[in-house]
């Protein structure tokens, strides 16, 4: 993890680097050199759009934090008001190169401060896609456990892919 590390709030001025960090960490051959990446599920199409960012930022139920290094955005996380005092965490990345450092830690710490404290949060949910179970089992040493409950993919692919409901009570 490098030396200076800030996470704070995102703004529309780090969206253009940011955009590229989070493609890296998900999508493509640069996201193998991490460990969480949907790289071999998701072969096609990008994870998100810029626009898309943009958005979360002019949403008032939303949050995006970005992690910020010495040269930059190198993670992020979006937290979402779900409303009856339960938020949604997703869009979790840090940059290939830094994975296994203990700042996807830090973000999922920050992301769960900051649902308590803009949206008056008390549990806290995420999705992942099912098959990636040392995923889950990450999220499981940070307080989160199975719902239960299996999502679609938001993506229509053959063959499927569901996602598995993590909880947590904050």
């Amino acid at each position: 993890m490098p030396d200076k590390l800030t996470i704070r709030l995102a703004t529309r001025d780090d969206l253009p680097a940011l955009h590229p960090v989070i493609e890296r960490a998900y999508r493509g051959d640069a996201a193998r050199g991490g460990w969480t990446h949907e790289a071999d599920l998701i072969t096609e199409g990008s994870r998100t759009e810029l626009a898309t960012l943009e958005a979360i930022l002019a949403d008032p139920a939303q949050r995006l934090l970005v992690a910020l290094g010495e040269n930059g955005p190198i993670g992020c996380v979006q937290v979402t008001d779900k409303g009856d005092r339960l938020a949604y965490l997703g869009l979790l990345c840090v940059d290939p190169l830094l994975q296994a450092g203990g700042l996807g830690k830090r973000l999922v710490a920050a992301a769960e401060d900051c649902a308590r404290e803009a949206f008056g949060t008390v549990r806290m949910e995420m999705t992942v896609i099912d098959t990636r179970t040392e995923l889950i089992a990450y999220y499981v040493r940070r307080g989160y456990a199975s719902s239960g409950e299996k999502r679609d993919f938001v993506i229509p692919l053959d063959p499927p892919l569901f996602m598995d409901v993590l909880v947590k009570d904050l």
